[in-house]
């Protein structure tokens, strides 16, 4: 499955609800496996990052979909990356011309 990379920063809203991130991330969390998506890990941070997360889903559009549903509660604004493992970038560098 494809592994994204989500950088997280919260959003004024969201610093008000601090003390309900715990309840909303596992709610998150269950939507994420429902379309068939995986969590790897959270991470809380210090710097210009809140948080970052790394998931697998099934193709680019659930990510998306997923992204898009929980930036839609305005608590957070993502930046994410798609990452490649280091198998599968070896495999893209075999393919150059």
């Amino acid at each position: 499955m494809p592994t994204y990379i989500c950088l997280m920063k919260f959003t004024e809203q969201g610093i008000k609800d601090i003390k309900n991130t715990t309840q909303t991330t596992g709610e998150h969390v269950r939507g994420l496996e429902a379309m068939g998506g995986k969590l790897i890990g959270l991470y809380a941070t210090i710097g210009e990052y809140d948080a970052v997360g790394i998931f697998e889903g099934p193709t680019d559009e659930v990510a998306m979909t997923f992204l898009l549903a929980v930036g839609s509660l305005g608590n957070i604004r993502t930046t994410t990356l798609k990452a490649f493992t280091r198998e599968e970038f070896e495999a893209i560098v075999r393919r150059l011309p």
